[in-house]
């Protein structure tokens, strides 16, 4: 019974890890940028040099 106790605060803890890392990441800005990422393989970034 022991075991079970501690494995469910181990993974409260990982799970509380994890939220805290998105939070952090939300809060500093990570998912700001929601339009270039799906439009960004549309334009062509590779510059021609005329010969």
């Amino acid at each position: 019974m022991s075991v079970i106790l501690v494995l469910i605060f181990f993974s409260l803890l990982v799970a509380a890890g994890f939220l805290a890392a998105f939070l952090w990441a939300v809060r500093t800005g990570q998912y700001e940028d929601r339009y270039t990422p799906s439009v960004r393989i549309l334009f062509d970034n590779d510059k021609e040099t005329e010969k």
